[in-house]
């Protein structure tokens, strides 16, 4: 794979009983044999700047970087705990992530990633995500 590839994400995350699914534009490119994808969320007021969103995967590991209304680092590797934080403009704190499944399933740009962990703040267990990415080739509706 060369170059940059634009994309539609398919996000479904589930956190406990809740659900929420997005579909965003974004892109792939490959560097130093890890995967990135890029994509950027809308702000949640609708009148800020969102959340530019860096996802770099490998086989055994997913790194998901965000900055904007907020600041995060979480990592994922099946079966570990691995530190994180979060920031925002009212509040700092420490993340924890606890991989139970990590699946990467890509061929070149396109492909899935699923996985599902516990996320602790400050050593307190907050909550149960199960996420997944669907990644799929842009269709440009001017190509006809």
């Amino acid at each position: 794979m060369s170059g940059m590839h634009r994309v539609l994400i398919r996000i479904h995350s589930r956190q406990d009983e809740e659900t929420v699914e997005q579909t965003l534009a974004g892109q792939v490119f490959e560097k130093d044999k890890s995967l990135y994808i890029r994509y950027a969320e809308p702000s949640a007021s609708g009148d800020g700047e969102g959340v530019r969103t860096l996802l770099r995967v490998t086989p055994e590991e997913l790194k998901v970087i965000r900055h904007g209304e907020v600041e995060s680092e979480q990592s994922f590797r099946k079966g570990s705990r691995l530190p994180g934080f979060y920031r925002s403009p009212y509040a700092r704190f420490a993340l924890t992530t606890h991989t139970r499944e990590l699946h990467v399933e890509m061929q070149g740009p396109l492909g899935e990633i699923r996985w599902e962990y516990e996320l602790e703040v400050q050593d307190v267990i907050s909550g149960r995500f199960s996420i997944s990415l669907t990644i799929q080739e842009e269709v440009n509706p001017y190509d006809d």
